[in-house]
């Protein structure tokens, strides 16, 4: 008999931790290779913990809801015949993860915990550890600009926080944590008292509500959203739909929607005018180099997943429908990657799909613009033509807006959206794809 360690496996650049949301073996069961022995949970996306090996888990080293860092075991799983190791890979970050690990756990052992819980903002629990041992106040936790999705504070911010702040003269230090404290200690809006009855139900939000719940508000409390709305004809874009999809689903075996025509415009616009591809980090404005397409999508369960269209304007209408129905189909089937939904530099969301004429969305920080895609209607409209204007029957939606008044002036959000709509009604009808 021999002992095989299982271990949290690598899931992105970008993920060192996950949360255990469930053991699907207990211990004494037998486990095959490949089959999944537990849940977890990353702030992004769940997904599963297959075993390596065949064998029998003897030993569970961690409990639900406990926070677990990449590279760290799990489990014993006993296997027969001789000495197992887990598969040795090339991961240069597993040194680094262990060494931060390490120091955290004894500034854990080290260090009276200071209180996260009066915070309304998400914090990991490796930031609030690192927080901890560095001795880093609720308040100046509060203060940092975070470079994560959503604002998010992520290692590196706390970090560069924490050095920047040992670097500054000390007579410096004590006033900005000063007003620090007095800004953010402002009574804050009380929330108004429920009143529940014998006939109302208290259902506790799942992990997922709650960590958009936290981006949402963090959202509006970030940027200044303001909105510009467009009526765009896609009559063009309908007929022509409507004469390629059976032959694009023979040809490619994809299916053809309108999403991965809207996105094509939405890169081609971003192009156009790269203002709108930026994120802000406290007073500086990132250009990004890459444009990155977010693709809002529904849940089974009534919550919402961002993927990301990496790379989205090299793309051709083919490679695109490719993309938004692989990733559509796995955030359904909850099978995305956490680094699928990494890196997103813009974001459509498709409003329409609802029944919704427009909307008006909340900015997926630290990007500086959300899109949202009306429903497409018949409408009857004025038609310009060399003999004069007549009524006819066109296939209208609306663009809806959203733009971060801190950096984008109306006359960038306005004119992006424009543009937008230029290249949909533009669409050539006898396209090839």
């Amino acid at each position: 008999m021999a002992k095989f360690e299982l271990k949290l496996p690598k899931m992105g650049e970008s993920v060192a931790e996950a949360t255990i949301t469930n053991w699907l073996k207990n211990v004494g069961e037998t486990i095959a290779a490949d089959e999944a022995v537990l849940e977890i949970a990353t702030d992004k996306v769940d997904s599963e913990v297959p075993s390596e090996v065949s064998g029998t888990l003897t030993e569970i080293l961690f409990q639900v809801n406990d926070v677990v860092k990449v590279g760290q075991t799990i489990a014993i799983i006993e296997t027969e015949g001789g000495s197992v190791e887990a598969p040795k890979t090339a991961d240069a970050t597993a040194p680094i993860v262990a060494e931060v690990a390490k120091t955290v756990d004894v500034a854990i052992e080290s260090v009276t915990p200071a209180d996260f819980s009066g915070s309304d903002k998400f914090f990991s629990p490796l930031v609030k550890n690192i927080a901890k041992e560095e001795g880093v106040s609720v308040a100046e936790l509060e203060s940092i600009s975070g470079s994560g999705k959503d604002g998010r504070v992520t290692k590196e911010d706390i970090l560069s926080f924490v050095k920047n702040r040992t670097s500054l003269p000390q007579t410096v230090t004590p006033i900005a944590v000063e007003v620090s404290k007095t800004v953010i200690s402002q009574p804050s809006t009380q929330a108004v008292p429920i009143s529940v009855n014998g006939g109302d139900e208290i259902i506790e939000m799942d992990r997922m509500r709650k960590l958009i719940s936290g981006y949402m508000v963090a959202s509006v409390q970030t940027s200044a959203h303001v909105q510009s709305f467009i009526e765009v004809d896609v009559t063009n874009i309908v007929k022509w739909r409507t004469k390629v999809k059976d032959a694009f689903e023979k040809r490619e075996g994809e299916k053809l929607t309108f999403t991965p025509i809207m996105m094509e415009a939405v890169a081609k616009a971003l192009k156009d005018f790269p203002g709108m591809n930026i994120s802000v980090d406290g007073d500086y404005i990132i250009k990004k180099k890459n444009i990155n397409l977010g693709m809002a999508a529904a849940l089974p369960n009534g919550n919402l997943i961002v993927p990301v269209i990496k790379n989205a304007d090299q793309l051709n209408l083919v490679g695109m429908a490719k993309a938004v129905n692989d990733l559509g189909n796995r955030a359904k089937a909850g099978k995305l990657k956490p680094d699928d939904t990494q890196g997103g530099t813009y974001t459509v969301t498709n409003v329409g799909t609802f029944g919704s004429v427009f909307g008006t969305p909340i900015i997926n920080q630290p990007q500086v613009g959300i899109l949202a895609l009306g429903a497409i209607r018949k409408v009857p409209a004025v038609i310009e033509t060399p003999e004069g204007d007549f009524i006819g029957i066109r296939q209208k939606m609306f663009l809806s807006h959203s733009y971060d008044h801190r950096v984008v002036d109306g006359a960038l959000g306005g004119s992006f959206v424009k543009r937008v709509a230029d290249y949909l009604e533009a669409f050539d009808v006898n396209r090839e794809y």
